[in-house]
């Protein structure tokens, strides 16, 4: 049952704390905490020891994390359409330089036949562009939706992480007498910010394609 109850709360806990939460079922502190032992010292869940308290945690690595490749995926996808988006435009760019030199040398009858070819073709890139501009990307509208869910879901996992461990670092740090920052380069942590990335920024890419998609 203490095993259960960790794994449901996944938030950092003291003893005090699971035994106020299971006193309903009889358990005394006394059992608890030595459940709560065999747990850790047999790995099923993670502790650590500040003086005489310890924190105990669910294990982290049995939830599904994003990592780093797969919150990257979509800036990836974006970057892709922004490279067809410039191809685009330089097609259009050397269409129209070609009329222009066409103008210059074929017949006038001829001016006109290239002219109405290239100008379709002109169009044809135009509409593209259009639907690029508009967040219409050229895939299957089931294949877009699995992947917002995915990356919906990623972003959500990340989230629920970062506050995860601002509880934890929060009820370890409370009455630390350590400096923050040095205790923080002691333990080996990285922010999101140390390695570049940023859960706002990315959670904005998914919000702002599904505006985009709203407004066609």
């Amino acid at each position: 049952m203490t095993f259960l109850f960790i794994n449901q709360q996944n938030r950092p806990l003291n003893s005090q704390n699971v035994a106020d939460s299971l006193q309903k079922y009889n358990l005394k502190k006394a059992s608890i905490q030595k459940a709560l032992d065999s747990l850790a010292d047999s790995g099923k869940i993670s502790f650590k020891e500040y003086g005489k308290q310890k924190i105990y945690l669910a294990r982290q690595d049995q939830f599904n994390i994003p990592n780093n490749e797969e919150l990257a995926s979509m800036k990836e996808e974006n970057a892709k359409l922004q490279e067809h988006l410039d191809q685009q435009k330089k097609a259009i760019t050397e269409v129209e330089g070609e009329i222009k030199s066409l103008q210059s040398n074929l017949t006038l009858e001829q001016i006109h036949d290239k002219e109405a070819k290239l100008r379709k073709e002109v169009k044809e890139m135009e509409d593209k562009l259009v639907k690029l501009r508009g967040g219409v990307t050229l895939v299957r509208p089931e294949e877009k939706k699995a992947v917002e869910v995915m990356y919906s879901e990623k972003i959500s996992l990340w989230r629920r992480r970062k506050r995860m461990f601002k509880d934890l670092w929060d009820a370890i740090t409370e009455n630390s007498p350590k400096d923050l920052k040095e205790f923080k380069e002691e333990l080996g942590i990285e922010y999101d910010e140390d390695v570049g990335v940023n859960l706002q920024s990315v959670s904005e890419l998914l919000q702002h394609g599904k505006k985009r998609a709203r407004g066609q």
